[in-house]
């Protein structure tokens, strides 16, 4: 079975498939999945009318997504995808289908699979968001109250041509984090999405990115965007912030958030495992956490 290498010209293709599913994790979007192929070679191919998608790297090949087609995934097309996954990987301890939502999980023990939870995405109310009202939220209604007293700023749409502030300040910000987190695995997942940042900008218009930059002294000193996850949710991918500046982070996630009013709930994805992330998603009181799962062969 010949696999498809993935390309902008597949978006239309993959969001037709990607409309089967009910679209809460982050991962459900062509997105999210193509600015990724700054460290994988993503490929593609249908197998009985559902889609599969690859992710390699030097160390093998796994799914990204399960087999998104119409109704329930047929234990036929979880074995031909695992079989695909085994023809390339040397070991087939690598070979998995990950961000498999919990209402389908049951469908791949039936098929024989094991299968294990996951980080599941944060997903918020708006509004909540927007208003930041009552005690739950009273340290961050301080810190953008801090901001908007001490700081001369500017809220602007994030366009391209803030590329290079933004990608610096990246690079900043990466530097800051790195000096006080030696975790070795937290930073190898900075470098790694110091090339994925990289890909988004690249590709911000054709992947339909909707973002907004913070200017204070007339310097971007923050930014934010992320994608349409579904009519009723938006999933913020990246947030950067210049940690010298007090209250920059709650407020430019508040005004983010004002800004999307056509949505009713935000999605600020996984923690990673990471008990820091988790801190400060849990701060914001998610209305839900969504689970997600992985499945490999018996």
């Amino acid at each position: 079975m010949k696999l498809n290498k993935l390309s902008l010209k597949d978006q239309g293709r993959f969001n037709r498939y990607l409309a089967y599913s009910s679209r809460r994790l982050a991962a459900f979007s062509f997105a999210n999945i193509y600015i990724w192929h700054s460290l994988y070679e993503i490929n593609w191919v249908i197998v009985r009318d559902n889609l599969c998608v690859f992710f390699k790297d030097t160390l093998g090949c796994f799914m990204y997504l399960p087999p998104l087609g119409k109704g329930k995934v047929a234990p036929e097309v979880i074995e031909a995808a695992f079989d695909l996954m085994g023809a390339i990987n040397q070991n087939p301890g690598l070979c998995r289908i990950e961000n498999i939502p919990q209402e389908d999980a049951d469908d791949y023990r039936q098929a024989g699979c094991r299968v294990r939870e996951k980080y599941p995405d944060y997903l918020c109310l708006r509004k909540e968001l927007e208003l930041l009202k009552g005690n739950k939220f009273k340290s961050q209604r301080a810190a953008c109250n801090y901001f908007i007293k001490h700081y001369d700023y500017t809220v602007l749409p994030l366009q391209l041509s803030a590329q290079a502030a933004c990608l610096g300040l990246f690079d900043a910000w990466a530097a800051q984090r790195k000096s006080v987190h030696p975790d070795p695995v937290y930073r190898g997942m900075l470098e790694d999405n110091h090339k994925v940042i990289r890909s988004a900008f690249r590709n911000y218009r054709s992947l339909h990115f909707e973002g907004i930059a913070i200017k204070v002294d007339q310097e971007i000193r923050g930014f934010s965007f992320g994608y349409k996850l579904s009519d009723d949710t938006f999933c913020v991918l990246y947030e950067i912030t210049d940690l010298a500046v007090k209250g920059l982070a709650q407020f430019i996630f508040r005004q983010f958030s004002c800004q999307l009013k056509g949505y009713k709930y935000i999605n600020i994805m996984d923690d990673s495992g990471l008990a820091n992330l988790a801190r400060t998603k849990l701060s914001y009181h998610p209305v839900r956490l969504i689970p997600a799962y992985i499945a490999t062969r018996e």
